[in-house]
């Protein structure tokens, strides 16, 4: 297992990580692993099954009942989540549950707990995983650790947009609070803080499109790992 590469790409919300790493995968033909959604999937249920977030005890006990997977979508948008064969790819996605998965990514045993889950992704040919700890705890003998990053106001217009375009009616200013508070528990946190790895490679991506963080992050794949099938700059 040591031997299959790791491409760990980390940093706080609306950087862009999700869509990127969807891309790498899709064009590498490599594995997907998104473990914001095994938190924020945690998050949903428990908030359905009516478990306090800071209920340790259940949450844990949850974890192992998660009937989870990662469905191959478009190159565009990553994977589908499938959880007891039902899409909530869609539900994670509110902010509700993003706040509710920071308050459960918090407590250390839940972290502990999903951990040797995430690393179970990592299978031929290859792994491409989405987080805020992939690079420092979950896979740190990865051969190439991106952190991307940008400022928080962009990252909540971003998130605003999205939400507008699907009908989602929402303020900017509490968005912006939201992000922000989000940004203070990931780095605060005992277990597993937000930050970069000693050698990961920080991309700044305010006002930057998509396609110019994947050349960037193309270049330096070929670096770590030579040409890649599918995968073109």
């Amino acid at each position: 297992m040591p031997d299959i590469p790791v491409i760990a790409i980390d940093g706080p919300s609306g950087t862009g990580k999700g869509t990127v790493s969807g891309i790498l995968a899709t064009k590498l033909g490599w594995h997907l692993l998104d473990s914001g959604s095994l938190y924020r999937v945690l998050a949903l249920t428990a908030l359905n099954s009516g478990i306090s977030l800071n209920d340790t005890d259940k949450l844990v006990q949850l974890l192992t009942t998660l009937n989870l997977r990662f469905e191959s979508a478009t190159e565009y948008s990553g994977a589908s989540i499938i959880l007891n064969d039902q899409d909530v790819s869609e539900d994670i996605r509110e902010e509700s549950c993003g706040n509710a998965a920071s308050l459960v990514a918090a407590l250390p045993e839940v972290r502990q707990t999903l951990l040797e889950r995430q690393r179970k992704f990592r299978q031929a040919p290859g792994l491409v995983a989405d987080g805020r700890d992939m690079g420092t705890i979950v896979f740190p003998t990865a051969q190439l650790k991106i952190f991307l990053t940008a400022s928080a106001e962009e990252r909540a217009t971003r998130r605003y947009k999205q939400l507008i375009e699907k009908g989602i009616n929402v303020n900017l200013r509490d968005l912006s609070a939201d992000i922000a508070e989000r940004d203070r528990r990931d780095k605060e946190r005992v277990a597993s803080p937000l930050r970069p790895a000693e050698d990961a490679v920080t991309i700044d991506t305010t006002g930057i499109k998509i396609q110019r963080v994947i050349n960037r992050i193309s270049a330096l794949v070929e670096e770590r790992f030579g040409s890649q099938p599918g995968f073109t700059r």
